[in-house]
């Protein structure tokens, strides 16, 4: 069973990396972001804790979770932050637990975490990839992205660990200044596997 853990910084290209293993490799890709948006679903428990815990205008007239207020509290506060991580992982942390249950012994799979290593589930991985590039581009690409000025955007870049951090702990580091570049450098670890 080979699991790569896909991380790295916000707006480094973790996305490109995991778009680019599925539709050229046709790996699956188990999502962490996906998980969590379904940790938070209209009357699930943990959305119903969210509110609890936050104003009134943490939900959207639909009852769904505001989550441009909601970014807002966390990335401007580390404890609120580590609170609602503590309320989420845990279920995305299940999530994972259960899709490598149902893979094949020799199934290769890859999980996109973006806080692989603050959440601590390196374990769910037989190896890590971190994606990282300059901080320039990781600038634009946050404030493009977020549709936020260069203030905020360094404040989110800065809440998390730092892409130094996360390198110095990966198995494998994917330098995402050329995407032709990036390509191959995936393709030389996809190359990896046997029979690929």
């Amino acid at each position: 069973m080979r699991l790569i853990g896909i991380t790295g910084g916000i707006g480094t290209g973790k996305s490109t990396v995991t778009d680019y293993l599925q539709t050229r490799y046709n790996l699956p890709i188990w999502d962490a972001d996906v998980y969590a948006r379904s940790a938070v679903a209209i009357d699930s428990p943990i959305l119903a804790a969210i509110s609890y815990r936050y104003p009134a205008d943490i939900l959207q007239s639909d009852g769904s979770l505001a989550r441009r207020r909601l970014g807002e509290i966390i990335f401007n506060d580390v404890n609120e932050r580590q609170w609602l991580e503590a309320q989420i992982h845990p279920y995305v942390q299940k999530c994972f637990e259960i899709a490598i249950s149902q893979l094949a012994p020799d199934g290769v799979a890859v999980l996109a975490i973006p806080l692989l290593f603050e959440a601590k589930m390196t374990d769910l991985t037989t190896e890590i990839w971190v994606v990282s590039c300059d901080r320039t581009s990781q600038l634009n690409r946050v404030m493009a992205r977020d549709r936020i000025d260069e203030t905020a955007a360094q404040i989110r870049i800065d809440s998390q660990m730092s892409l130094a951090d996360k390198i110095a702990l990966a198995d494998v580091n994917l330098d995402n200044t050329n995407i032709d570049n990036l390509k191959r450098q995936i393709d030389l670890q996809i190359g990896l596997v046997p029979g690929a």
